[in-house]
Order: C-alpha cells, then sequence, then structure tokens
C-alpha cells in the first residue's frame, strides 16, 4: 500500500473475535499479515513494540526530527531481560543503541537504570500515527487488535506482578486514563477471555487505576497464553505461583516447565528462591493473604 510521507495511516485490521469463522490465533495472523504490507518491521519486533509502549516503552518523534524513535529503560536487576529485548530489534538499532543511567542522571528516576533508544524510522513514525492520533498516546482497539502473545508477555514482564497471597496478580496501568484501562479491560475479555478488575492503585491515589487478576484461575489464564515467550531465566518468578497444597505447586511448576522453554531443575529453583523471599509465607499454614510483589 502506498503511505505518502506525512499521511496518515489507515489499518484495516478484523477484530479476531467478530467472527466466528476466525480463531483469535487466526485473527491475529490476518492482522500482522496486514501490518507487514504497510509497515516493514519484522513480526516479533512490532509484538516488542506494541507491548512495551503498555509498560516500559514509549514511540516519540524528538524536536527537529521527521521520524520517531522506539525507547525503553529497565532496572539493573532487569539488565538480562533489557539485553534480550535490544537483541531483538537489530533491524531498528544503531551500534551505540543503550547505556547506563545513573542515579545522579536527570532521567534517572532515583535509581540505575538501563535505557534503549533506536534509530528515526519511517516504519516507526507509522506505528506513532497509529498510536498516538494528533500527536498523544491513546489506547484503542485499532491497534490493541494488532497485540499477539509476545505481545501480551512483554506488557505482563514489564509492568505485571504476583501479589497478595501469591496467587493473584495486578498490571500497573498507573499512566493511563480510566478510559484507557477499561478499554484494556473489554479487550483482554473480549479476545483473550481474561477476567479483569479495574480499580484504584490505593485509597491515597484513586485516580491511578489498574487492572488486578483477583483469582488463580485467571491468573493461570493469562500466563498460559503468555509462557511459551518467556525467554529471560531470570523473569521466571513472575510466572511462579505460590500455593499451601504442595500438590498443587508442583503441579504449577510443572505446567511452568513444560509451556516455557526452562527445565524442572530451573524453575524449581526460582520457586525455591521466591517462597524464600516471601517471609511470611509458610507452606502448611492457613489462608493469610499478604501484598509483595515480584
Amino acid at each position: 500500500m502506498d503511505n505518502p510521507e506525512g499521511s496518515r495511516t489507515r489499518v484495516a485490521c478484523i477484530d479476531p473475535v467478530e467472527t466466528m469463522k476466525l480463531t483469535v490465533t487466526e485473527g491475529i495472523a490476518i492482522n500482522c499479515k496486514i501490518m507487514r504490507q504497510i509497515i516493514p518491521l519484522s513480526e516479533t519486533a512490532r509484538a516488542i513494540i506494541f507491548g512495551s509502549i503498555l509498560g516500559d516503552g514509549s514511540l516519540k518523534v524528538h524536536r527537529t526530527y521527521v521520524n520517531a524513535r522506539f525507547s525503553f529503560r529497565h532496572s539493573e536487576k532487569q539488565k538480562s531481560y533489557f539485553d534480550w529485548k535490544v537483541k531483538q530489534l537489530n533491524e531498528i538499532s544503531s551500534q551505540n543503541n543503550s547505556w547506563r543511567q545513573t542515579k545522579d542522571g536527570r532521567d534517572g528516576w532515583g535509581k540505575i537504570k538501563w535505557r534503549y533508544q533506536s534509530l528515526a524510522l519511517p516504519a516507526l513514525t507509522e506505528l506513532y500515527k497509529l498510536t498516538h492520533p494528533h500527536g498523544k498516546f491513546l489506547i484503542r482497539r485499532k491497534w490493541l487488535n494488532l497485540l499477539t502473545p509476545l505481545s501480551l508477555a512483554i506488557w505482563w514482564q514489564d509492568d505485571g506482578s504476583i501479589i497478595a497471597n501469591g496467587r493473584k496478580g495486578v498490571i500497573c496501568t498507573d499512566g493511563f486514563t480510566k478510559p484507557g484501562v477499561t478499554l484494556l479491560q473489554k479487550y483482554l475479555k473480549v479476545v483473550w477471555q481474561i477476567e479483569t478488575t479495574v480499580a484504584p492503585k490505593n485509597r491515597q491515589r484513586p485516580d491511578q487505576v489498574r487492572l488486578w487478576l483477583n483469582s488463580s484461575e485467571q491468573l493461570q489464564s493469562l500466563l498460559r497464553i503468555i509462557l511459551p515467550h518467556l525467554a529471560v531465566e531470570k523473569m521466571i518468578p513472575k510466572f511462579i505461583l505460590l500455593y499451601h497444597n504442595h500438590q498443587l505447586q508442583q503441579r504449577w511448576i510443572s505446567e511452568v516447565a513444560a509451556l516455557s522453554k526452562f527445565s524442572l531443575e530451573i524453575v524449581q529453583q526460582y520457586y525455591e528462591l521466591k517462597k524464600a523471599k516471601w517471609k511470611n509465607y509458610k507452606e502448611q499454614s492457613s489462608e493469610n493473604d499478604i501484598v509483595q510483589s515480584v
């Protein structure tokens, strides 16, 4: 499709659940094919970018530049995850694409972080136009329909946490408007059959709302979709639920190993580390919810 420079990209995507003739997977495949014809980016790069702009990434057209750049930041403890992301984005990267921000840096957020920034490219400008109508980020089904399981995996690893008693979850959406978060909730329900609740971060900040997965069943459903895309060993704790029942615990550990590329022994090791970290967690104790994220 022709798209003269400066014109608005028109993406005629289908909704994967608007017709019973298509499965979610088939609908996503068709949407990705449409995107390949319009925007010359690999499916992996697009998936990471879409997932990241819901999480720790952004698309931006900097002053004096015509085209957009993609950037993201992660903490020092997530360096291996940061490095994996950077490696997947070779097609949009220069040689000097990342650097370490110290505590004293203007953009350091008070602690050491690693930052990546892409080249300024026309393909990224097209994604920017799609996700930033009138120059402002806006959550819309028009581009949510382009998310893949890898996109969801990136979003969860960026901003998702297992909380409470180790069997519930939350996705931080503090920077989004409530209508935007409500649209994300509807999208997860309609397309992926994931039930979430939109509720404030806490009583002190009722204006900041998050997506809460209030049952282990819903959390498991999400994790089963994205576990095949778990690529970094140190991110395993974000996928480990904690159970008081030994049989249920071992069943979930086995499922994590089976769905991911990691061995049962490695997953077991991270389970032991996570269990030790949760000081108030006791394997055979009665229900006693605690609030602690991974």
